[in-house]
């Protein structure tokens, strides 16, 4: 839904779409909802995982079997495959593209990344990695910093996809909405110094860092600012705003989560408004669209979603094969 009205301002949105509650789904050609790079990328991050094991029957086991090198490998597959889909033809980000050819070429990751990028492209796709069942907290945060890393190497890329799937993963275990802004500072200040470097590398020395915990504390502190700017814009509660006047653009890491999480929150969870609110918005519209519907299915589940989205949305086959091996069955 963010696709249509990214790269436009407020003005040409509202002449196109009117107001942000009458937004619709962008239909094509057979009725399908055509998504964007940032979910077929996220696709990516999950079939990777999928294809290591994460989540396979005995998931506790198979979660202590991933490995840095194996899930390394399974994303550089799948990110190479997203490179040349002929249907990667939605906008996709300069440093996701050069970074992946990067890959391609058999360079070892650390020198085929983006060091210096901490565009949104490390964390709109990190939303599976949450998902995963079994995986401890240490290989959630290792997993989701390294699949940024593979693009994105500025530590703000990292904290930020970081931060995004420990959102995901509060919310899709019951934190309540009131309680996530200060569940996530709490995260983001006791990850502040930890440097996963079983996962990384030597990513920090390669960006000239003095050592690593410094590095990466760098990008706890921006993830912090960005989540006080969110809080700050929430007090007003004006969902007539353009979030990205209220929190920030969103072409940074920082920023695309913290401006999703005022998306979902300004409409108390809601996962359509908060859906229409993110995209009908002056930034990088589809990335937050797309963080925004992923947190805010997270709290709500998928029967929250109405069924005519569901039946229309682009690759459910996919989709769904996650979901299938992921998702755990009501008690």
């Amino acid at each position: 839904m963010g696709y249509p009205t990214e790269f436009l301002d407020m003005r040409q949105i509202a002449a196109a779409f009117g107001p942000w509650e009458e937004m619709g789904l962008p239909l094509s050609a057979g009725d399908v909802v055509r998504v964007t790079d940032d979910t077929q990328m996220a696709l990516a991050v999950g079939e990777a995982l999928l294809e290591v094991g994460a989540g396979a029957p005995g998931p506790r086991e198979a979660a202590a079997a991933l490995t840095p090198y194996g899930v390394e490998a399974a994303l550089r597959k799948h990110f190479v495959t997203w490179l040349h889909d002929p249907d990667n033809n939605r906008a996709p980000g300069q440093t996701c593209l050069r970074a992946c050819a990067n890959l391609e070429r058999g360079m070892r990751w650390q020198d085929a990344t983006v060091i210096n990028s901490k565009g949104c492209g490390a964390n709109m796709r990190v939303t599976p990695v949450a998902l995963v069942p079994a995986l401890s907290g240490a290989q959630r945060a290792g997993i989701a910093q390294l699949q940024a890393a593979l693009t994105h190497g500025h530590p703000t890329a990292l904290a930020a996809s970081d931060l995004t799937c420990h959102a995901t993963w509060l919310l899709a275990h019951g934190c309540s909405l009131a309680d996530l802004l200060p569940e996530l500072r709490a995260y983001a200040r006791k990850s502040r110094n930890t440097y996963h470097g079983d996962w990384l590398g030597d990513l920090a020395a390669k960006a000239g860092a003095p050592d690593p915990a410094s590095f990466i504390a760098f990008g706890w502190d921006e993830c912090l600012r960005a989540l006080d700017t969110a809080a700050s814009a929430l007090r007003a509660k004006d969902v007539e705003r353009d979030p990205c006047e209220a929190v920030g653009a969103s072409w940074v890491a920082e920023e695309a989560l913290a401006t999703a999480l005022y998306c979902v929150l300004v409409v108390d969870g809601h996962p359509r408004s908060a859906v229409k609110r993110a995209a009908h918005s002056s930034g990088d519209s589809d990335s937050v669209a797309a963080l925004a519907g992923a947190l805010a299915g997270a709290h709500r589940g998928y029967t929250s979603w109405p069924p005519e989205w569901r039946e229309a949305l682009e690759y459910t086959a996919r989709i769904t094969n996650l979901s299938t091996a992921w998702d755990t069955p009501p008690a």
